[in-house]
């Protein structure tokens, strides 16, 4: 107890941090304790499960509560809110390309994409915290997903979280198929098989219909997510009520996902590796805008719908991915998301965090330029192999039937990106010049 002299209400219903319920197989309890008094933690047996169906609370002997345990189970009260999407959803999915200007200078603009608090280097962040989890991280945050050994065991953890509020206030529905479906493409792109989620999801009041619309579209587009993918729900948290002087925050639903790895020492990391490496695409680029970090740092807009999402394109270009790398043909994967392919390809020069290295990239899509380099089109991989493993590569992207395409190699100390309809470079920078922006960021924004 937390204070002396609580009731039995305050017991009940406190809401104190850092406690977890356990069921113990009987005869195991000290077991449990000696384990807990290790790491110098209280266990205290409180109880024990019954079979007639009623949850009684004793206090000193005496009880204090009897209740049939499906009143707080199947049988529990349900809300049914009303539910009405909100009156301008239309009109904030309204994008028009053609009344988008394409900048000047890609250069710049790639510079204020990779430098927005979004894109930018976090390590200024997690390095004051224990990242390392008593040195058992073999991996750490800054690739797609951060792996731990599991000790006494060969295997391996991969973890990751994600979401994106933005898509979420565009299409509730498809924001969270994303949010699902880019974490298990992050585990994939670290070479672990995507198990299980948890996640945090964050709205305004729910007694609003409008929330409640934006709620239960979230809920339905991360389920049907997680069937495709396989992944249960072990666990999450609904925060409701987040608003300031009435206006809410944009839905963000966000998603930790963990995956496993059949050995610690084998695994994908994000960054290129080596010189005359190939760098391919598997996934398809299209015309698209709405939702982008690009449209809102570039052109101020939060407007349009976000990238469209199959499923079952998501899951095979996944599985081709995770077969590649279990046949030992990739050195790097990295997935395309936010800030599109000009920022992936970026990361994949700089976020080793040692020594950077750069590409040349030339792509032949008949799209808009901007949409090329900064679109954010769903199930997409670019991954870095030697190039006599190619064929096996392409092999297996033909056997799962997903686009894919050569687009480039690794190399030299500056990124360059070709369209092949244009004799001059889209985007041609040093990689220490991407890095400065990319590293200097968060700790400038908090200071």
């Amino acid at each position: 107890l937390r204070e002396e002299g609580m009731n039995t209400y305050e017991i009940m219903l406190s809401e104190s941090q850092e406690r977890m319920l356990l069921i113990v197989e009987k005869g195991k309890e000290n077991e449990v304790k000696e384990i807990f008094s290790k790491w110098d933690l209280d266990a205290v047996e409180i109880g024990k499960v019954t079979d007639d169906e009623f949850l009684r609370v004793k206090n000193d002997g005496k009880v204090v509560i009897e209740i049939p345990a499906k009143a707080l189970s199947e049988d529990a009260p349900k809300y049914n809110r009303p539910i009405k999407e909100p009156f301008n959803q239309k009109e904030i999915q309204k994008l028009d390309l053609n009344k988008i200007p394409q900048p000047e200078d890609f250069n710049e603009t790639i510079t204020k994409i990779i430098s927005s608090p979004t894109i930018a280097s976090k390590n200024w962040v997690f390095e004051q915290y224990d990242h390392m989890v008593r040195i058992n991280t073999v991996v750490y945050p800054g690739s797609d997903a951060s792996v731990l050994r599991v000790p006494g065991s060969k295997k391996g953890i991969a973890l990751t979280l994600d979401g994106n509020s933005r898509y979420c206030y565009l299409d509730p529905y498809t924001g969270g198929e994303i949010a699902v479906s880019e974490a298990a493409r992050n585990l994939t792109c670290s070479g672990a098989k995507p198990f299980a989620i948890t996640n945090c999801l964050n709205f305004g009041n729910p007694e609003k219909p409008e929330i409640m619309w934006q709620f239960s579209k979230i809920v339905e587009g991360m389920a049907e997510a997680c069937r495709v993918f396989d992944t249960p729900v072990t666990g999450g948290n609904v925060s409701f009520y987040n608003e300031t002087l009435g206006k809410a925050i944009y839905p963000t639903p966000v998603v930790g996902m963990a995956g496993l790895l059949d050995s610690h020492e084998s695994y994908l990391t994000q960054w290129f590796k080596d010189e005359g490496d190939m760098i391919v695409l598997l996934g398809e680029s299209k015309e698209e805008l709405g939702g982008s970090e690009y449209l809102n740092i570039i052109h101020g807009l939060e407007s349009g719908t976000p990238p469209s999402l199959d499923l079952d394109l998501e899951k095979s270009v996944q599985k081709a991915c995770l077969e590649a790398f279990q046949k030992k043909i990739l050195k790097s994967a990295h997935d395309c998301s936010e800030g599109g392919l000009a920022i992936v390809l970026t990361e994949g020069c700089i976020s080793n965090n040692i020594n950077g290295i750069g590409a040349e990239i030339s792509i032949g899509y008949s799209i808009r330029d901007d949409t090329l380099l900064f679109g954010e089109s769903q199930s997409r991989i670019v991954v870095s192999l030697e190039e006599k493993n190619i064929d096996k590569f392409i092999s297996i992207a033909e056997k799962y039937k997903i686009p894919h395409s050569i687009i480039g190699r690794v190399g030299g100390d500056r990124l360059k990106i070709f369209n092949k309809k244009r004799i001059k470079p889209l985007i041609d920078i040093k990689i220490d010049i991407l890095r400065q922006y990319w590293e200097g960021t968060l700790k400038g924004y908090f200071q």
